[in-house]
């Protein structure tokens, strides 16, 4: 009898290691672990100093141990960034997301395993505790089908076929713009350049057509996680406002906005659950070995006039203003 008590005991221990190991497994499945030094180094200051993780999160975007990682940070003397204005006579912060802490409040089922190399965080000017994630891309349709998607949610064309993307990350380029090129099994390809200015930051986004056959119906959903920023993340449309190409989000206080555009837009709208903002492009057909592009504006706006402030935006002609592709 005592032989068989602890034979259960032992086989409900290994039942709950066991579960707990894969919970573990399944909660780094999304890692990316630094490759050098360097990178370690630029990852932890971005995470710790500027998008304030704590150390759990930190394991979630690296995989790493709670004891190396402890022991980097204070090998690099890490510390979270002092809670201030932005300077106006510098660019607005922009940063690559690292992953890790989810950027959605709710609707998570419908954004599983987030890839970050789509994903930036822009910080506002007036308290860079605070930023908005873009996602951009988050999807790609096409008249092939759901052609990209930067989680796991419906099935896409290549999960259909069991065809998984490889991780990317974006390139940092010493002007600060930051640019990111995926070239899909079937030869399509896209690039992603973003280009902080003062005022604005700026996005050009391109598709070149590497098949044989023309592409139609080039939907693109493009989208502004607004859970990390302060007084805007209300789980409501109540406080946004769409009128293509613009989707705009006002804060709690009532005299802070947050805007973005895409043209030419397919549409504005907002999912008040995770929240978000989308101002969704579409591309013109792609001929085969062509290119396409849409462009795209994000900025923040400090004041109650909205109709002005979009008004101004308009006669900037932000879609024809001439952007170098790194």
């Amino acid at each position: 009898m005592l032989r068989k008590f602890y034979s259960t005991i032992f086989s409900i221990f290994i039942i709950i290691f066991g579960l707990t190991v894969t919970q573990a497994e399944d909660a780094v499945s999304n890692a990316r672990k630094p490759t050098n030094e360097a990178e370690l180094k630029y990852w932890l200051e971005n995470m710790v100093v500027f998008h304030h993780f704590t150390v759990d999160e930190i394991q979630q975007a690296t995989g790493m141990d709670q004891s190396d990682i402890n022991a980097a940070i204070k090998r690099f003397d890490l510390k979270p960034h002092p809670k201030t204005e932005q300077n106006p006579k510098t660019p607005l912060l922009v940063k690559p997301y690292p992953g890790g802490r989810h950027p959605r409040i709710g609707f998570l089922e419908g954004a599983i395993d987030p890839q970050r190399e789509t994903k930036i965080s822009v910080f506002t000017p007036w308290d860079q505790h605070s930023y908005v994630v873009l996602d951009i891309p988050e999807a790609i349709w096409s008249n092939l089908g759901l052609t990209y998607l930067a989680h796991t949610h419906v099935p896409t064309i290549w999960s259909k076929q069991n065809i998984a993307m490889k991780p990317l990350e974006w390139k940092r380029h010493d002007s600060g713009t930051l640019s990111m090129t995926r070239k899909l099994p079937n030869g399509i390809e896209f690039t992603t350049v973003v280009v902080p200015r003062q005022d604005a930051v700026l996005m050009d986004m391109l598709l070149k057509n590497g098949t044989d056959q023309p592409l139609t119906n080039l939907r693109v959903q493009n989208c502004a996680m607004l859970k990390m920023a302060k007084g805007f993340a209300q789980q409501s449309n109540d406080n946004k406002l769409f009128r293509a190409p613009y989707a705009a989000c006002r804060s709690e206080t009532g005299n802070h906005w947050m805007i973005m555009a895409w043209s030419p837009c397919f549409k504005p709208w907002g999912n008040q659950k995770c929240p978000c903002l989308h101002s969704d492009p579409i591309f013109p057909d792609c001929a085969p070995g062509e290119t396409t592009r849409v462009k795209g504006w994000f900025s923040f706006y400090t004041g109650t006039d909205i109709e002005g402030e979009l008004k101004r935006i308009d006669e900037l002609d932000w879609q024809k203003i001439p952007m170098k592709n790194p």
